[in-house]
């Protein structure tokens, strides 16, 4: 039995369903497997809940529109990056496994990147900061009804705590509101016309 989680807002091939009860790491695994060939699909993990998300269009326009614009950001501010995109992140000894819609070592790989960013067009996730937070990603971003909140790990506090700020530790000089802005341009290249001129200027 799949437990659904309503969202009217949703389109047909836009859904998040979390499977009941509690499923060990072994049978995660098994399912992801047999779930790898299937476009579209995701599969996420936290303290033995399993959540399927399917991804739709809008979805991957916004977040492939955000990579495009980070990029010629960081090419513009000369900014050493390497772009990993949704590749999965795991530990079995957290008992996590997850699938950034974009994520970025900025200078050297680490262990995890150092920034990731998630576009949510359904709700309910699962406690989306904590599988983050398991992994020490320093920065998260989260684009969700149209603007981007921000949340940086302060490893200064009890246990590593996110703390929601306005403005990237990461990338200071980039302007959030801005790059929104672009990304909901209703042309691609203008959106990056648009943008690449204000970077410059």
């Amino acid at each position: 039995m799949v437990t659904q989680l309503p969202n009217k807002s949703l389109k047909p091939e836009e859904q998040l369903l979390q499977l009941p009860g509690y499923h060990p790491w072994s049978e995660f695994q098994k399912m992801k497997l047999l779930m790898a060939d299937i476009a579209g699909v995701r599969v996420n993990y936290l303290d033995g809940v399993v959540e399927i998300m399917t991804i739709g269009e809008n979805h991957e326009q916004i977040k492939s529109l955000l990579a495009i614009l980070l990029a010629l950001y960081f090419y513009e501010k000369k900014i050493d990056f390497i772009p990993i995109g949704s590749a999965t992140r795991e530990d079995p000894r957290q008992t996590v496994s997850f699938e950034p819609d974009e994520s970025y070592y900025l200078g050297e790989r680490k262990d995890h990147p150092d920034l990731a960013i998630e576009v949510t067009i359904t709700s309910g996730s699962i406690r989306k900061l904590e599988k983050y937070q398991r992994l020490q990603i320093k920065e998260v971003w989260f684009w969700e009804n149209n603007q981007i909140q921000i949340y940086y790990l302060e490893s200064h506090l009890d246990n590593n705590q996110y703390q929601l700020i306005n403005q990237s530790r990461l990338v200071p000089d980039l302007d959030i509101n801005f790059l929104v802005s672009c990304v909901q341009l209703p042309n691609t290249v203008q959106a990056m016309a648009t943008f690449i001129q204000s970077v410059r200027d």
